[in-house]
Order: C-alpha cells, then structure tokens, then sequence
C-alpha cells in the first residue's frame, strides 16, 4: 500500500488550532509525574510550554468510523476526538502524533468490558500482568522520538513490548517500518488477533526476547520500551542508527522517563523527562 493510500488528511483544528506558539523547553525541564494509573495524569494541570509542529500530513487507518468493539458496541468518534484534545491540553503538540492518537481505535485493542473505558487516561489491564499504556504516556513517548534531527522523519521503528498491538498501530502511521516484539507468547498472537481487521502493512511482529533488539532489522531511527529497566540494554543502544532516538522508562520503585541520543558510533547522551510508571523489562520469552 503506498503513503498516499494509507494516509489522508483528517481535520484537527478542533484540537489543534488556537493554541498558543511557545517556546520548547529543553528535555528534562519538565518535571510533571505521568503514572500509568487509573486515575487522570496530573500534567492535564501543568502543561509544558512546548512548540507546536506544522503537521506535515494527517493520518488515517483504513477504518470505518465508529467501529463497534469486540462486544458490539460502538464508541462514537466523538469519544476519540476529546481524547486528543485532553492530550494538546496535556502539552502534546505534534500535530502528527495528535493525528495518529486520533486515527488509531483504542477500544479495539481492550477487553470488551473495557470499551467503555478506552479512551480514558489510565493504562488498562491486557492480561499476564500486562497493561495497555495510558494515551498520555504513549502520545508523549512517540512526540519525543519524534523530535529528531530529521524533522520527524522516521524510517525505521523498533518497539520493546507490543502487548496488545496498540502503540505499534500509533507508531505505524509515524514511520515507515514498524518492528515491535513480545516475549509472551499469548500477548504476540493477542497483537496479531487485533492488528488484522486494521489491515496495517507496514509493521513487522516478532515473538522473542526484546532485550536483544532485532539486529537482522537494524539500525533504528527510533526505539521504544513499554517496559521498565534499571537500564536500557546496551544490545538496544548499539542498534540505533546515528542520530536515532530512545525513549524508555527507567527505574525500579521510582522510575523515570529517559531519552537516550546516539550522538556518534561511540556515543549516546541521556535526559530524564519526567516520573512514570511501567510493568518490569524482562529477558527470556514465555
């Protein structure tokens, strides 16, 4: 399917439009706790001054609107679109991310007891211990893998943790590769089950140990953990491409939020973003 096919302009000046241009913050200036809990994240009432990105296309999913959800029932478009006006209220503002976050049905990727509750912010249980990160944290983590030195421009995607499929949905109307592997067996085919009605066909699944990247893939413009750390593994940084970026939680009671930059073939520079919360990085598949 070529970009042309998969992509087409959605009207986002509801979300978008009006909002003030300011000046981006350097990494690590914000200090705002974004735990993946039930309860709304606190930065709804701290935003981050950030610029706001020219968007340079909108995205879509080849999806019909108001897609009814594993039990039937439908979630209006409505319910989405004021999910990504609370994320530009939050301080996201890639108009692409915001686009994305928009295209990509939440409810899909739920149990359907859950549909109801898919867009709001709070990560949600997936089965084996896992959850569904919050829009919040995954919107922020895409915004700042996004925020290279190639104007956002992204070739290839690797992501740590695929769980139930829905970041690398988000991630593949970002980028033009999408690899994302799951160590549990049941979680990789949940992702495929969910993933295909949306007939995506830029994103690779791999079932295996993420801590070991997917070297016959790389390099990597950009990596994402959906699981914590006390460090990122160095298999992970020696798969990124020069200039590529890392987002991953880092930590263990505490955990933060880091960008890791491959500055040169030797070299990477780390920032701490902000507080969160994430289920542990774990080797070996099961």
């Amino acid at each position: 399917m070529s970009e042309a096919s998969k992509r087409f302009p959605l009207t986002l000046s509801n979300v978008v439009e009006g909002r003030p241009k300011e000046g981006r913050q350097k990494p690590g200036a914000a200090k705002v706790a974004t735990p993946q809990t039930a309860t709304r994240n606190a930065a709804q009432h701290q935003q981050r001054p950030v610029a706001v990105k020219p968007a340079a296309v909108a995205v879509s999913l080849p999806a019909t609107p108001a897609q009814p959800a594993r039990n039937g029932a439908a979630v209006p478009d409505s319910v989405r679109g004021a999910m990504v006006a609370r994320l530009a209220k939050q301080g996201i503002a890639d108009r692409t991310v915001l686009a994305a976050m928009e295209a990509v049905p939440r409810h899909l990727f739920v149990e359907p007891a859950m549909a109801s509750q898919a867009y709001i912010d709070a990560s949600l249980p997936i089965g084996h211990q896992q959850t569904i990160s919050q829009p919040y944290i995954v919107a922020r983590m895409i915004e700042v893998m996004r925020d290279n030195q190639q104007q956002g421009k992204l070739e290839r995607v690797l992501e740590i943790g695929t769980g139930c499929g829905y970041q690398a949905a988000v991630l593949s109307l970002v980028a033009k590769e999408v690899y994302s592997i799951e160590r549990i067996k049941p979680l990789h085919e949940l992702a495929k089950s969910n993933l295909r009605p949306l007939r995506i066909p830029n994103i690779r699944l791999h079932y295996g140990d993420g801590m070991l990247g997917l070297l016959q893939a790389a390099p990597f413009d950009g990596i994402i953990l959906a699981a914590a750390g006390l460090e990122v593994p160095q298999a992970l940084l020696e798969q990124m491409s020069v200039g590529g970026r890392l987002v991953a939680p880092v930590g263990g009671e505490r955990q933060v939020l880091q960008l890791i930059e491959r500055v040169s073939r030797f070299e990477w520079t780390r920032t701490t973003l902000e507080d969160c919360h994430f289920v542990p990085l774990k080797s070996g598949t099961v």
